[in-house]
């Protein structure tokens, strides 16, 4: 069994292999390099084979998703640790060795990120990951570095270790063994969210999710769903709630979903208001899924609360980050008191 299997999910992106597989392969002596076809129907397979020979592949019949791509092509890698990396992130020199090193040192370590910044505009933070996840009361993610569409300047401000709530799936390290333990990536989320879902069953099970600023790599971001797809609107709302219902304490559970229900219903208003109708609808089919599943998710909530040893964490921000970045003008994490 090797130590570090770096796996890239891929799919119709031959594009983003071209142009950043070869820093992965630069910078990444000393772990095996793996891509995982989803059933792309481009010739990115035979671009692999003609041009990275040494580049081990996995080949899938048909799209499952983000989620479940990975939970199938992981099955079939034997590594004490696997680096789940997006297809178009750009590595840089040293930045794997920061995650293990962590992972070596704290066996209560489950899941480890790197500083994320933007490929087009390398000295600002990227949307997703930037410098560490963290979600407010009602479920709503926002990192170290970007809360919402603000991202901050890299300054030096997050080059450092901490632990964080969720670690984002365009670069992450983490234990082989415990990624399986726990059942993977849910499945059914099929993108968004799913990797905010996995590291808060781990967080409740007691295991830690870092950050470290001593690691960089570049997101191009939104390479498969612009922002404004109704698609990926959908998605993020949907998943939203069915994680929240699977991970929050029995105290408060339905409590938090139906004001986050409310708020998904003022944003949905906000669509309409706005000519965004197709947004509009994304939202409202979010939380008709919800009512159609109800017993399935209810399902998944008692699977996952059989792991559950704590359900109070200090990465949880306790007020709204609605409220504080619309109403109170904060735009930096340095800003909210936790």
């Amino acid at each position: 069994m090797i130590q570090t299997a770096v796996v890239i999910l891929n799919y119709n992106g031959k594009h983003f292999l071209a142009q950043f597989l070869p820093s992965v392969l630069q910078h990444t002596p000393n772990a095996e390099i793996i891509v995982a076809d989803n059933g792309s129907t481009d010739d990115s397979l035979r671009f692999l084979n003609e041009n990275f020979p040494e580049v081990g592949v996995i080949k899938m019949t048909e799209n499952t998703g983000f989620a479940e791509g990975y939970n199938i092509a992981l099955q079939q890698v034997k590594a004490k640790y696997y680096v789940l990396l997006n297809s178009d992130v750009e590595v840089s020199a040293n930045w794997l060795e920061p995650l293990i090193d962590l992972l070596e040192k704290d066996e209560k370590i489950v899941a480890v990120q790197p500083k994320v910044l933007a490929f087009y505009d390398k000295n600002r933070f990227e949307y997703a990951g930037a410098g560490g996840g963290f979600i407010d009361c009602f479920g709503i993610p926002f990192c170290r570095g970007r809360i919402f569409e603000y991202a901050e300047e890299n300054q030096g401000q997050y080059d450092d270790t901490i632990e964080i709530f969720w670690a984002v799936g365009a670069c992450v390290a983490v234990r082989a063994d415990l990624y399986h333990q726990f059942g993977g990536l849910d499945g059914d989320f099929f993108a968004h969210m799913e990797e905010i879902d996995w590291c808060w069953r781990l967080k409740n099970a007691g295991y830690k999710i870092m950050y470290t600023g001593k690691s960089t790599v570049f997101h191009v971001g939104g390479g498969t769903l612009p922002k404004s797809n109704p698609r990926k609107t959908y998605l993020n709302f949907r998943n939203n709630l069915v994680m929240m219902i699977k991970n929050l304490p029995a105290s408060n559970v339905f409590g938090r979903v139906f004001w986050r229900m409310v708020l998904d219903g003022i944003a949905a208003t906000k669509y309409l208001l706005s000519g965004e109708v197709r947004l509009f609808w994304a939202v409202i089919r979010s939380h008709f899924y919800l009512y159609a599943n109800f017993n399935k998710i209810l399902k998944k909530r008692k699977q996952a609360q059989q792991t559950a040893v704590q359900h109070q964490h200090p990465q949880i921000y306790s007020k709204s980050i609605i409220k504080a970045y619309f109403l109170e003008g904060k735009r930096k994490f340095s800003e909210l008191v936790f």
